[in-house]
């Protein structure tokens, strides 16, 4: 499969290679009859299609395409540009008139799906129907990144906490209320919350626990563990750290899995930060961050006569995460509902600032007992974000801090103080910094910012251009 234009545009490797081949026997030999090609868009939404028999085959050097209003929607599905105007409204002429995108598998992400047997499912990148590679792939962006760090020698690892709710479904809506408005499943709490990481509250879950971890594990997911949150219904996977492009695809195929299997059960899991029930708490995802020369030695380890956590390299990257906190929140909490979780003193952030071992500070290093342990964990992220973004954010503010020779400052041991700056107080705030920010201008490119900040400047204008439940409540029947 060397010779095939798949192989050619995706710069498949003798690896990738090889596991195209493999595909390619099991669908040959019946192993599976069924492979789904998956594209993960803008928002972190997974989108693709499920492919049979020899078409499956033939995809994998032949590729698929999808329509490209996909790359352009919001989170309601509503397109963001007049794509049947010249220049599909922002001077593309590859967009117009919703033309297609090829999608290209990257055969080395394959794996089969427990919960549906016979199915395979392969990760892929959007490029333009002409082959070049499309220009707002989220995942592209993440191994341009990484490409720019390995010329650098070094490679950037990555380990995940995500917290999120699972209920039991009440009632499935029939239909959505109007287009653009989908309309939330009626659900039950599976636990009253509030007895964080009690064993009598695991083991009432551990059956809806089993659920997923089970089939998590048969993909080869690295689950560390399974914990009981402080809320209602609220949990959190803890997998351990992987390089960088491998930990966004397996927190793509951990929520991708959660959801469709506990859904096949009568569940719900969501990752939305703060949903809309009483008594729920805010879910985070914290994101641990080191980076490792090519022999794997952790550059963030200080040495023992240093008098700091980090060393004189992960200072600066630990300046660079804090320089640029505003801007990288657009990434990490692109939602509306993401910013509800930023208060004080409730095991979450609010301001910008540092601490050892502080879950207060928005940026907690952390040693641990070894040298090969040291890392930066950052608490400002939601479970929602779309992890390419997430993580290129991270990456080009720490190495623009490393360039810089960014000072982080002294730690706090007053993570909520008032003297401190503040994180943005919401996604418009975070837009505002992103669109000002030199750096994320620069390595992601002028284009990629315009492009998301308009997509996601459409999502805002929506929710404003709603009456919300507060206000119907708090005027209907005022004067």
């Amino acid at each position: 499969m060397s010779g095939s234009r798949m192989a050619r545009l995706g710069g498949w490797d003798d690896a990738a290679d090889e596991a195209a081949g493999r595909i390619a026997g099991r669908l040959e030999s019946g192993a599976i009859d069924r492979l789904r090609y998956a594209w993960v868009d803008q928002h972190g939404i997974v989108r693709g299609k499920t492919l049979f028999g020899d078409r499956a085959r033939a995809a994998l050097d032949d590729g698929l395409n999808i329509v490209g209003t996909t790359m352009l929607k919001d989170t309601s599905d509503m397109t963001a540009w007049p794509v049947f105007e010249p220049g599909a409204g922002f001077g593309s002429r590859s967009f117009e008139g919703a033309s297609d995108l090829c999608l290209v598998p990257d055969p080395t992400t394959y794996v089969e799906l427990p919960w549906s047997p016979g199915t395979g499912w392969v990760l892929c990148q959007a490029h333009l129907s002409d082959g070049r590679p499309a220009p707002f792939d989220s995942r592209a962006l993440l191994r341009r990144v990484l490409a720019e760090l390995d010329a650098r020698g070094w490679q950037a690892r990555m380990g995940l906490e995500v917290e999120f709710h699972v209920f039991r479904l009440v009632d499935e809506p029939p239909q959505a209320a109007a287009l653009g408005r989908p309309v939330a499943p009626a659900v039950t709490l599976l636990n009253p919350g509030y007895r964080l990481l009690t064993e009598q509250r695991f083991d009432a879950l551990e059956p809806v626990i089993e659920l997923v971890r089970k089939p998590l594990l048969e993909l080869g997911l690295p689950i560390e563990s399974a914990e009981i949150e402080l809320g209602p219904s609220q949990v959190e996977f803890v997998f351990s750290h992987s390089p960088a492009l491998m930990a966004a695809d397996r927190m793509v195929l951990f929520r991708h899995a959660t959801k469709q299997i506990l859904r096949r059960h009568g569940y719900l899991a969501s990752f939305m930060c703060l949903p809309n029930l009483p008594g729920l708490m805010a879910s985070g995802w914290h994101l641990h961050q080191s980076l490792t020369d090519a022999r794997g030695s952790n550059l963030f380890a200080a040495g023992p006569d240093d008098g700091h956590p980090l060393s004189v390299l992960g200072q600066s990257y630990l300046g660079g995460l804090l320089s640029h906190a505003e801007a990288s929140c657009a990434f990490s909490t692109p939602t509306i509902n993401g910013y509800r979780r930023f208060r004080p003193n409730a095991l979450a952030p609010d301001r910008i600032c540092w601490g050892r071992d502080n879950r207060g500070a928005m940026l907690r290093v952390v040693t641990g007992s070894s040298p090969g342990q040291t890392r930066i964990e950052n608490r400002a992220g939601e479970p929602a974000a779309n992890p390419y973004l997430s993580f290129a954010a991270q990456l080009v503010a720490g190495i623009d801090g490393i360039d810089r020779g960014a000072d982080p400052g002294e730690a706090v041991d007053r993570p909520y103080g008032a003297e401190l700056r503040c994180l943005p107080r919401s996604l418009d705030g975070a837009l505002d910094a992103l669109a000002a920010d030199p750096a994320f201008a620069r390595d992601f490119g002028r284009e990629f910012i315009d492009y998301y900040l308009h997509v996601k400047r459409a999502e805002l204008a929506r929710f404003r251009g709603e009456v919300t439940p507060w206000e119907h409540r708090e005027y209907f029947d005022m004067v």
